[in-house]
């Protein structure tokens, strides 16, 4: 199994007709009470316990420092405390708040998302996590604490121009929650990242008091380690308009410190709901993506 193979597995994996089915589905399972929606996600998750999970060119990460780490442990899940992190190789370490914004595509859902995560360590693992504090999107979703979730967003913008901007705008239906960012990308340059931080915290991904259940929802994505090697170093003087608003924005003293964008698809398979991997270093995840048999895996839509 090699990277090319691997990405032609993930995306086949990824039926449109099956995606409008599910959409369809979660109109009428939202309906029911959330405990009754957990109870059949876990039924089906564990004869699919695997997501194909593609993120589109140009996903884009804003990354704010955050002076003071003690304000957010409140927001951690148990077992999770604030942790230093490089974004590119050999930057200094930092607390960081992180936005994510892109369009993606799995077998379930499709659409445009913004993720908002702090950056912690698992003290039980000590691998380095991202904590998923909230998120906004223009298609379903689905996590623990609010079970099958409709679109919370509109009209969303999440594009690329010939002029070499990334353009993403993006709104939730009751204005609490807002992302709008312009960057051009003509001067970005590609460099190597840190490894632990996108390596290590994409093995180890949790969901924040905000987000998610207390004990945290731990889940990971498997994929080849070279999917998280590199990405543009897009410079601040051009990012155009960055402005982000949640639930917590405002309350840290975050300041925008690095803007990072990666200009080709990453093709990964996620733990289905309710399903956790566990990997602890590059050398298990590696072993694990070469050993996947596509042929065995079944989708949550099949």
């Amino acid at each position: 199994m090699n990277i090319l193979e691997y990405s032609k597995g993930v995306e086949k994996l990824v039926d449109p007709m099956g995606v409008g089915k599910t959409h369809y589905l979660q109109t009428k399972l939202s309906k029911l009470p959330v405990c009754l929606q957990r109870k059949i996600v876990t039924s089906a998750t564990k004869k699919a316990d695997k997501m194909p999970f593609v993120v589109e060119p140009y996903c884009f990460f804003l990354f704010y420092e955050i002076p003071d780490p003690s304000k957010v442990q409140k927001f951690m899940p148990d077992g999770f405390v604030p942790a230093k992190s490089a974004v590119f190789e050999g930057d200094k370490e930092k607390h960081y708040g992180i936005v994510s914004m892109f369009r993606i595509h799995t077998s379930v859902f499709w659409g445009a998302r913004a993720e908002f995560y702090l950056v912690a360590e698992n003290t039980k693992t000590g691998l380095l996590s991202w904590v998923m504090m909230d998120y906004i999107s223009d298609t379903i979703s689905y996590d623990e604490k609010h079970g099958l979730k409709s679109p919370d967003a509109k009209a969303v913008v999440m594009t690329t121009t010939c002029e070499g901007d990334f353009v993403c705008e993006m709104k939730s239906i009751d204005g609490a929650k807002k992302v709008e960012c312009q960057a051009n990308l003509m001067k970005a340059k590609m460099r190597k990242l840190d490894q632990r931080l996108w390596i290590e915290g994409n093995t180890s991904i949790a969901y924040g008091k905000l987000a998610g259940e207390m004990d945290g929802d731990l889940f990971s994505l498997t994929f080849f380690p070279e999917e998280m090697k590199q990405a543009l170093d897009v410079s601040l003087s051009d990012v155009k308009i960055a402005e982000v608003a949640t639930a917590r924005t405002g309350k840290f003293g975050a300041v925008l410190e690095k803007a990072a964008c990666f200009p080709f698809a990453q093709h990964m398979l996620s733990d289905s709901p309710g399903q956790q991997t566990y990997y602890g270093n590059e050398k298990a995840l590696r072993e694990a993506v070469e050993k996947v048999n596509f042929k065995k895996i079944k989708t949550l839509n099949q």
